[in-house]
């Protein structure tokens, strides 16, 4: 506990119930010594056993060292729950002996018949007293008659919006936006006050020219720009789509990909490295480790995380130019620019991340381009699914890139593939892998739940937006 200075010290009263809610003390830095005190006492022998004894008494003191940490218990130490039925008399009846199995027990054990014991599945996670503030219903005051019910009375979303006012665009849209909102135009001319921000809209512009679709991933790579100044510059030049083949993608304003079949090229791919005892490796065998560990999760004993520091206005025309050490000894051009691993693949490197999303175009491989041009010039419809693409190509270019994984593991790490026979079973290890038993690899790419702390998911993009 001391090691990590996220945790909080636990303390229970009863060690050997596993039912016990422990005390949390709470850490704190203090600057005190740690002192060892000796008393001495002699008695001294009086001839006149009348006489009172005086002990002689002395103290010793030695200072052992310095405490830096201290744990203090502050909260509530009554918050129990104990394995207790109540019986027909009123007394209380201890379930110990009967819900927990603390040796191997014969198939009677699990048969009897049991009053009804539910254990909390998760305790508070607040153990000191708040002031919650309640505020006075004001129905019940004389004279207050209910408005009518409209729109502009229900109760919204718990928070506030976060005015970035970036337009959101579903697959079954008719119409797509030829403008930003006014709010956005607003809040890009607030910030945009020193000469870096001028250029860095100019970059963008011109980036949008070239390629009408972008991820965000793939504009920080190309582009210095803050995170907190992307937010409000990209709602300013593109809208967001949030369904069909380009999902989670921005498309410059005023242009439509359902409409051009050459905007296939700019369609996502959401790839998953897989992993499984049929591919060969394990999840612990994988070179690209997950963002978030199970070991590293953090339960209710531990301290309440530091927000994030809220970026104001005036730091956003400042420049931000305090962007930490780190950052301050790269240059303005940058400083901000993300790896071009982020959003290029490339034969023969490993992705940054488990899960990735991908543009077609940025898959600079030979063979998965062949993949993707199959049906150039006789694209006839777009589909929500596969867009201008043929039916399932998104499931051939993740069977290629698979493949192409494992064999910069298989090269990495030979040993986890020692098993492997002849080319004849390698090709019928391949056949199994390009889709012949799609539900349990659908099962599988479902059990895989993208990690919140990647940058490459649209699912936190979106919600810097909404």
């Amino acid at each position: 506990i001391y090691a990590d200075p996220a945790k909080r010290l636990e303390l229970y009263f009863r060690p050997k119930d596993p039912y016990c809610h422990p005390v949390c003390a709470n850490r704190f830095p203090t600057s005190t010594m740690l002192l060892r005190v000796r008393r001495r006492t002699r008695r001294k022998q009086q001839m006149d056993t009348e006489e009172q004894i005086q002990p002689d008494v002395q103290f010793e003191m030695e200072i052992l060292g310095i405490v830096t940490t201290v744990y203090k218990f502050q909260g509530m130490s009554d918050f129990q729950y104990l394995a207790m039925h109540s019986g027909p008399d009123g007394k209380q009846i201890s379930m110990y002996d009967k819900v927990l199995m603390l040796k191997p027990e014969k198939e009677e054990f699990f048969n009897r018949d049991l009053p009804l014991y539910i254990p909390p599945p998760i305790f508070s996670r607040l153990d000191t007293p708040i002031d919650y503030f309640y505020r006075p219903d004001i129905q019940h005051r004389e004279g207050y008659n209910n408005p009518q019910v409209s729109g502009e009375n229900l109760i919204g979303l718990s928070r506030a919006r976060r005015p970035h006012n970036a337009i959101f665009v579903n697959f079954d849209d008719e119409e797509i936006p030829t403008k930003p909102l006014d709010a956005a135009v607003q809040n890009w001319k607030k910030v945009c006050t020193n000469p870096m921000d001028k250029k860095v809209e100019e970059e963008l512009r011109k980036l949008f020219e070239v390629r009408p679709v972008w991820s965000r991933n793939a504009v920080k790579a190309n582009i210095s720009v803050h995170p907190d100044k992307l937010k409000l510059l990209l709602p300013y030049l593109a809208y967001y789509m949030l369904t069909g083949p380009w999902r989670s993608l921005w498309v410059r304003f005023g242009y439509d990909p359902r409409k051009h079949p050459e905007a296939k090229i700019y369609q996502v791919l959401d790839f998953r490295i897989r992993c499984g005892m049929k591919y060969g490796y394990a999840a612990t065998d994988m070179p690209v480790k997950a963002k978030r560990s199970t070991y590293n999760y953090s339960l209710p004993i531990t301290v309440k995380k530091q927000g994030s520091h809220t970026v104001s206005v005036h730091g956003l025309k400042q420049g931000l130019g305090t962007a930490g050490t780190s950052g301050a000894k790269k240059s303005p051009s940058s400083r901000y620019k993300l790896k071009e691993s982020v959003y290029v693949f490339r034969e023969g490197a490993l992705p940054p991340y488990r899960q990735m999303f991908y543009q077609l175009c940025d898959l600079n491989v030979e063979s998965l381009q062949k993949i993707i041009h199959r049906n150039d010039g006789t694209e006839s419809e777009c589909t929500e699914r596969d867009g201008w693409c043929l039916a399932k190509t998104s499931d051939d270019l993740r069977d290629s890139m698979s493949l192409m994984i494992k064999q910069i593991i298989r090269s990495t790490r030979p040993a986890l593939f020692s098993n492997t026979t002849s080319s004849e079973d390698g090709k019928e290890q391949l056949a199994y892998e390009s889709g012949e038993d799609e539900d349990d690899e659908e099962e599988e790419e479902e059990d895989f739940k993208p990690s919140d702390g990647s940058e490459n998911e649209m699912e936190t993009e979106i919600l810097d937006y909404v």
